[in-house]
C-alpha cells in the first residue's frame, strides 16, 4: 500500500507516494526525474547512486524512500548555483574526469562531502574521499586532480 510522504530534495519539497520496499534511487529517477543519479549495482558497491543527505553521503539503492522523509538530500542537479556549475563539476569537465559519466555523480558529490569537511585534502584524502565510487574509464588519476583543483580554486575563493 502506497504512503505519501514529503522529501526535501535539493531545497525544494516533493509530496510522493511511495511504497514500502521503494527506494529513494527509484523515487529520485523514476517519479520526479532527476535522473543525474544513476542505476548502477543496486546493492551499494557501486556509488553511482550516491547522493548527500544530511551532510553524508549514502548510496540511495540503499535507502528506502520512507527513511528520507524529513531529511534534506542533496542530488547533482542540487549543486548548481545562480552563477552556474560548482567548481567542482567545472573542475571535472576542465580536467577531463569525465569519461562515460556514469560515475560522475556519485563521484562530484562525495568530493563536496570531502571539501566540505577537508577543504585542503591530500591527494590520499581525495582517494579516501571517493573510496565508495566505482570508475571503469578514467583510472581515478584524473579524477583525484579535478578535486585538487576545485579545491584550490574554492580556498581562492573561485566559487
Amino acid at each position: 500500500m502506497k504512503k505519501i510522504i514529503t522529501l526535501d530534495i535539493n531545497h525544494e519539497h516533493y509530496e510522493v507516494a511511495v511504497e514500502p520496499n521503494q527506494t529513494l534511487l527509484d523515487t529520485l529517477r523514476y517519479q520526479l526525474g532527476l535522473t543525474g543519479t544513476k542505476k548502477g549495482c543496486e546493492v551499494g558497491d557501486c556509488g553511482a547512486c550516491t547522493v548527500i543527505m544530511d551532510g553524508v553521503t549514502v548510496n540511495s539503492c540503499l535507502v528506502l524512500a520512507m527513511q528520507a522523509e524529513g531529511r534534506q538530500i542533496t542530488t547533482i542537479e542540487g549543486l548548481e548555483t545562480k552563477e552556474g556549475m560548482h567548481p567542482l563539476q567545472t573542475a571535472f569537465v576542465e580536467k577531463g574526469a569525465i569519461q562515460c559519466g556514469f560515475c560522475t555523480s556519485g563521484m562530484i558529490l562525495s568530493a563536496r562531502v570531502l571539501l566540505d569537511k577537508n577543504p585542503e585534502p591530500t591527494e590520499e584524502g581525495i582517494r579516501r574521499g571517493i573510496a565508495g565510487n566505482l570508475c571503469r574509464c578514467t583510472g581515478y588519476q584524473k579524477i583525484v586532480e579535478a578535486v585538487q583543483s576545485a579545491a584550490d580554486g574554492m580556498k581562492e575563493g573561485h566559487q
